[in-house]
């Protein structure tokens, strides 16, 4: 019935058919509503969100989750984005958080006010597919932020790690949890315990990222070609797919498969079921109504 109810939803909510990026994401809007990031519409239903601290290497702050925030809210909601895209500088995806803001707190502060919560709360409800363009340093919160990604592409040169543990902290933003479910348990211990970074090369090799790419202008260029391609799809099925992937770490394999073949089953209640195989059979590339 979960899943179900969830399909109802996802139809009312991509009823309307997507068009050009709304105006609310141009570049000019998005240079003067934020401090801290950039939001741009490099291409018909993409949204591209880029950090921009470059004096800080795009140190993380509460500050600056906040316009994340709120910008990633924003694409969720707007019908005309099917994508979106996150990166940082070519030295820079993120490396790290903005020390300055944390290294007076006390125990009862950082308790009392569940500091840090606020940057991994928003991008696990993102409905819109969130592809991470890594360049440079992407250390600590900076490698967390990544890791909520659904997909990762990066650089041969990119440097993740969790370095936390040489602050006398531990990582505080699912560092610990989504890194040990990408590499496995004995590869995350040792970066964890020791603080050791690993390439880009390596992220590819470890299944961390999709892809790997020999510069960083053709990272940030094949994420938004993979973006554009997600945005040519049906908006529906495209959440019903991102949904049972994210479920697969959440369900046994045998609640993960039930769960599956029900949100499968109710696709065919969508016209874009009927759009899609109907196109399919006359060779014809289809309309999708996003219903």
């Amino acid at each position: 019935m979960t899943s179900i109810r969830a399909l109802r939803q996802l139809r009312v909510s991509c009823r309307l058919s997507f068009g050009a990026a709304s105006s609310r994401f141009n570049s000019s809007t998005a240079q003067s509503a934020y401090e801290n990031i950039l939001v741009t519409a490099p291409k018909p239903g993409v949204g591209l969100i880029t950090l921009n601290r470059p004096r800080a290497l795009n140190a993380l702050s509460t500050a600056l989750f906040q316009e994340l925030n709120t910008a990633l809210r924003q694409l969720d909601d707007d019908k005309s984005t099917g994508a979106i895209v996150l990166t940082g500088s070519e030295k820079a995806f993120a490396a790290g958080a903005d020390i300055k803001e944390m290294k007076d707190l006390s125990f009862s502060e950082a308790f009392n006010t569940n500091f840090i919560s606020s940057w991994s709360s928003t991008i696990p409800g993102v409905r819109t597919p969130l592809i991470a363009a890594v360049n440079g340093h992407a250390l600590g919160g900076g490698c967390e932020l990544a890791l909520m990604a659904d997909i990762i592409y990066c650089s041969s040169t990119a440097a993740f790690g969790q370095p936390e543990i040489k602050l006398g902290i531990i990582p505080g933003a699912g560092g610990s949890q989504r890194l040990t479910r990408a590499i496995g348990k004995s590869r995350a211990m040792e970066l964890i315990l020791t603080g050791k970074s690993f390439s880009g090369t390596e992220a590819g090799q470890w299944g961390v990222a999709a892809r790997v790419f020999d510069t960083a202008e053709a990272c940030v260029q094949g994420a938004i070609d993979t973006a554009v391609k997600i945005a040519g799809m049906s908006s529906l099925s495209v959440k019903a797919a991102k949904e049972v992937v994210n479920k697969s770490h959440d369900l046994s394999l045998r609640d993960g498969l039930d769960y599956e073949r029900r949100v499968f089953h109710g696709l065919f209640g969508s016209r874009d079921q009927k759009i899609g195989m109907a196109a399919f059979a006359e060779k014809k590339k289809p309309e999708w109504s996003h219903e």
